[in-house]
């Protein structure tokens, strides 16, 4: 692994083994078991399936980007090298940015779990099936509005803006968020997405939604890549839902496109909207009687 300035980095809260030994430990219950694997990936786990949200896992976008004018550099350390996540169901990659579809962590996830699959949208499989070679992870696609149950967990296309809504050749979305049912727990993970015109609609149509996870970047096109929303966006879309709760990600990866909580939670203290700030390698469980 690239040390990118390894001893100024933001230290995990758990790491490495001691954070294998805490997902392992998780109990088997109707409880959800969340952990926050840095930049937008989530590891969820209820009822004993795990169900992994758009990992990044690797220095991959640090090395290619390390002798350029956009250095990817590296602010909080890895939690975890992939191959010792060997628990998980079902992974999900919302859009084709390396931080979403890496195939330094995808490859050896899928060595780890033989039984892995990949959800993704399915204007992407065939990039996918390119940059994941030589692996032939097993991969299901979804669209705008489909529900499909793949490995015990129900999945809802919804459509995400990042920075346009995007389309291929058939008029399958290229950029999407997901609606999983994972027990009894709805969660929204939404990839990286603005605000437009749809997502209220489209999210309200899916149910009741126990928990978002949100990106809270922002969009500043003087970072020359795609934007998200900023904390006011995330806390405004989660209050406008009915969520139970929202947690932010997608700041303390790399120095260029990172953001801090406090917009985010001053936005969501004024709505009156329950949200959580995780640290990268902290464990949370949610009990359906609390919320």
């Amino acid at each position: 692994m690239n040390s990118n300035n390894h001893s100024q980095l933001k230290l995990a809260v758990q790491k490495n083994d001691v954070l294998l030994r805490d997902i392992h430990a998780a109990p088997v219950s109707d409880d959800l078991h969340i952990w926050w694997l840095g930049q937008s990936g989530f590891l969820c786990q209820s009822h004993g399936q795990h169900l992994l949200f758009d990992p990044y896992l690797s220095d991959s976008l640090s090395i290619k980007y390390a002798d350029t004018d956009k250095p990817h550099v590296r602010m909080t350390e890895r939690v975890i090298a992939p191959s010792q996540l060997d628990m998980v169901d079902v992974v999900t990659s919302s859009h084709n940015h390396t931080d979403h579809l890496d195939a330094e962590t995808l490859l050896p996830l899928a060595a780890a779990n033989p039984s892995l699959v990949l959800v993704l949208p399915e204007a992407n499989k065939e990039f996918a099936t390119e940059r994941l070679k030589p692996s032939s992870i097993p991969m299901e696609g979804l669209n705008t509005g489909s529900i499909r149950t793949i490995g015990g967990f129900e999945f809802t296309g919804i459509t995400a803006a990042h920075n346009s809504i995007d389309h291929d050749d058939t008029g399958n979305s290229r950029f999407l968020g997901f609606v999983a049912k994972i027990g009894a727990w709805t969660l929204y993970h939404s990839g990286d997405t603005l605000w437009h015109a749809e997502l209220v609609s489209e999210l309200r149509s899916a149910g009741p939604i126990d928990v978002m996870f949100l990106p809270i970047n922002g969009n500043k096109p003087e970072r020359r890549v795609a934007g998200n929303l900023n904390g006011t966006e995330a806390a405004a879309l989660a209050k406008a839902c009915g969520a139970k709760l929202v947690i932010p990600c997608h700041y303390d990866m790399f120095t260029f496109n990172t953001e801090t909580p406090e917009e985010f939670l001053a936005a969501c203290s004024r709505l009156d909207q329950q949200a959580r700030v995780m640290q990268n390698g902290q464990h949370i469980v949610l009990k359906r009687h609390e919320m």
